[in-house]
């Protein structure tokens, strides 16, 4: 039996996106020995993603199994480990089934198991650096693909009177200029993580689930040693993050292939990125935190730092408003011309990064040396940030899925205009009171009794702006090296 590759796709209502994700592993070009078997999951369906899948396999001249699952509710983790029981066999299942000859030889012609996403499509040539990535190295147990956003095509290439224009929409594959700016945010965040890893070695603390080439004995190992029925678990939000910590307690090595690419769709508004991030960063902090799960990664402190370095940058604009505010308010406020240091810096990292984002706009690189864009996306980071910390000490645990797909559907609305608003009015009210009272604040006494303070204020300020500064150059410095995400 000719040695395999088989892709396992978990598609929950994908009818929209699995012809694509398919039309892309169909460009993939393998060594004449290796064969590619296609395991469509079709996960708790009630469109016609089964039957678009049958079509894409005839059409692209692909050897597609399809499996449904039966009352899952683990998601995505129970998709995956549904094709994987029906490959390796179900340890729970109550009655002994011995091995056909066939089963047996199949098994053992798996050579790499690829873990796609149903909306995710790999680049020509892209399956085949992974294959080369995996095989280059025995003790490698997983190689991810890198990843890029699919910007959406202008909303107003579509006719009005197009009969499907609401389907185009709603597919995702037109958008309108935010959800394009969303997207190159996204994207822009990606590269820089991307090029972060591969500056130091090209390790990674998560196999992304959306595109990557897995070792069959790794993942049989983590279920082996941590007695499961599939490699991955519904313990966390982050079911990928907590199978690539277990490879690598095991001294498995997660890398990051340095040419596949795996083109992913990105959220394109405010709610449904929040949502997806709130997921990420919630179940982030618990692998960081939980010590029940019992996982370790070489990457922890690395996880650790980017927590404080999202605490220092929280505090030092929180800092900054309340300064600025109260030195106005007391007319004590005195500008310095080494204050436009940090934002010079800031300035440079994000026009680099901006240039190195593949398939970037010119527009895209203005806002960034403007830093228009990365201030906007850094303070909803810094909200999703504080709130996923304040629900760790929650009694109540959130289900982070259940609320991306949510957002997703339209199910949930967004409480940003609520927020904006909130703001605004305690803006105004501010700035009447300082109006109001202003001969009192900038009174002798007051100035004298606050001057003590806001001193103290303006040097912490300054000692944290002098780290973030070190920081920025240090990833300035990184970025020099002629590495591409």
């Amino acid at each position: 039996m000719m040695p395999r590759i088989v892709a396992f796709i978990p598609a929950h209502n994908e009818e929209k996106s699995i012809r694509d994700c398919l039309a892309g592993l169909a460009d993939q070009s393998l060594p004449k020995y290796i064969q590619l078997d296609i395991f469509v999951i079709a996960d708790n369906c009630s469109d016609r993603t089964e039957e678009k899948a049958f079509e894409a396999a005839k059409d692209f001249g692909l050897n597609v199994i399809i499996l449904r699952t039966k009352n899952n509710k683990q998601r995505k983790v129970g998709a995956l480990n549904t094709a994987w029981k029906y490959i390796y066999g179900d340890p729970l299942a109550i009655y002994f089934r011995e091995k056909s000859e066939y089963q047996e030889m199949y098994q053992q012609s798996i050579k790499a198991i690829l873990g796609m996403d149903a909306d995710s499509r790999l680049a020509p040539g892209a399956l085949q650096a992974l294959w080369n990535d995996l095989m280059s190295q025995r003790n490698i147990g997983g190689v991810m693909a890198k990843y890029t956003m699919r910007m959406p095509k202008k909303k107003k290439l579509l006719a009005k009177d197009d009969v499907i224009y609401e389907d185009k929409i709603a597919s995702g594959e037109y958008g309108g200029p935010m959800a394009r700016w969303w997207t190159h945010q996204q994207k822009q965040d990606m590269a820089s993580w991307l090029l972060n890893l591969q500056y130091h070695g090209g390790s990674t603390y998560v196999l992304g689930g959306q595109a990557t080439l897995f070792r069959p004995e790794a993942l049989q190992s983590v279920v082996d040693v941590n007695k499961l029925d599939g490699p991955w678990q519904n313990d966390s939000d982050v079911e990928d993050m907590l199978l690539t910590w277990q490879l690598q307690k095991l001294n498995w090595k997660t890398l990051i292939s340095p040419s596949a690419r795996c083109f992913v769709d990105s959220m394109k508004s405010y709610h449904t990125f929040r949502q997806q991030r709130n997921k990420w960063q919630s179940g982030t902090v618990e692998l960081l935190t939980n010590k029940d799960l019992n996982v370790q990664t070489r990457h922890k402190w690395k996880l650790w730092r980017s927590q404080f370095k999202f605490l220092l940058d929280l505090v030092i604009r929180i800092l900054f408003i309340v300064l600025l505010v109260i030195a106005l308010a007391t007319d004590q406020f005195y500008w310095s011309w080494i204050w436009i240091i940090p934002v010079i810096l800031a300035s440079i990292l994000n026009t680099i990064l901006a240039i190195k984002t593949p398939m970037h706009r010119p527009i895209d690189v203005i806002l960034a040396a403007l830093l228009i864009s990365p201030e906007i996306y850094l303070w909803v980071n810094l909200i999703t940030f504080c709130q996923v910390w304040l629900d760790k000490f929650s009694a109540h645990k959130k289900d982070g899925w259940a609320n991306q797909y949510n957002a997703e559907k339209g199910a949930t609305t967004s409480k940003l205009g609520i927020g904006l608003l909130t703001i605004a009015m305690i803006g105004i009210v501010i700035t009447y009171l300082c109006i109001q009272y202003r001969e009192y604040l900038t009174s002798q006494s007051v100035q004298e009794a606050i001057d003590p303070y806001l001193m103290s204020g303006w040097i912490l300020l300054t000692y944290l702006t002098i780290i973030a500064s070190i920081a920025m150059i240090y990833q300035v410095w990184t970025l020099r090296a002629k590495y591409k995400a």
